[in-house]
């Protein structure tokens, strides 16, 4: 396909380690083909994975979504997705995103299988994501979720917030919050002690434009001139 190349090795002492090397541009017209490879490769059972970058200049919030909606699973199964080789303009984008929270990024191949191999005792979890909790499993409050809101006002006495409100309300009392703040902040007595992982809550970020704390300060500046 024009403008991406991909293409699937082994690697680690074992060759049990699969590296998926990308060349190009991910976007949402060549993301499918590294979908495909990355398909391909967890049907067939390889859950130890290595996307190597160094030959891409740019990726679309297309191309992050397929990381980022596969390492769960990955991680359920005893494996990781580990990415390397950034260039300095797309490690901009992936700090900037915090994905850094998420996903585990190193600067060569050789640091990563390093890093598969030292966890190999133990079940590979992500950085950080050490509370990860399905949303089915989250309490009552936070699983029957309402529509969200405009406002991020306190509902009337007895009604429920969405996790969306709880989100947007957090982001307004502290604009400058990271995911793992977000995260911690909703386990607490003024939340309800709701539970979600840190990809729950980039999900529910996403999904509210509020994906970066530069988007994040500006929706805090555009509330407090509305008040």
């Amino acid at each position: 396909m024009e403008g991406i190349q991909v293409s699937v090795s082994k690697t680690g002492p074992n060759n049990d380690i699969a590296v998926i090397k990308v060349g190009g541009y991910i976007d949402t017209t060549t993301s499918a083909e590294v979908e495909r490879a990355l398909d391909g490769l967890l049907r067939a059972g390889n859950y130890n994975i290595i996307i190597d970058l160094g030959n891409v200049d740019y990726i679309s919030s297309a191309g992050w979504g397929i990381f980022i909606s596969e390492i769960k699973g990955i991680r359920e199964k005893g494996g990781d997705l580990k990415l390397v080789n950034m260039i300095p303009d797309v490690y901009e984008v992936f700090e900037l995103l915090e994905f850094h929270y998420i996903l585990k990024a190193f600067d060569s191949i050789e640091e990563a299988v390093k890093d598969f191999e030292m966890n190999s005792a133990r079940p590979v979890r992500g950085p950080v994501i050490e509370e990860e909790v399905a949303e089915e499993e989250a309490p009552a409050k936070a699983s029957e979720e309402k529509p969200a809101a405009e406002a991020v006002s306190k509902p009337a006495s007895g009604g429920k917030k969405s996790l969306e409100d709880k989100i947007r309300q957090i982001v307004m009392e502290n604009p400058d919050c990271s995911l793992l703040d977000i995260k911690k902040t909703l386990n607490s007595e003024p939340y309800d002690y709701t539970k979600v992982s840190l990809i729950t809550v980039w999900k529910v970020l996403r999904k509210l434009g509020l994906n970066s704390k530069k988007k994040r300060m500006e929706f805090f500046r555009q509330k407090a001139m509305q008040t």
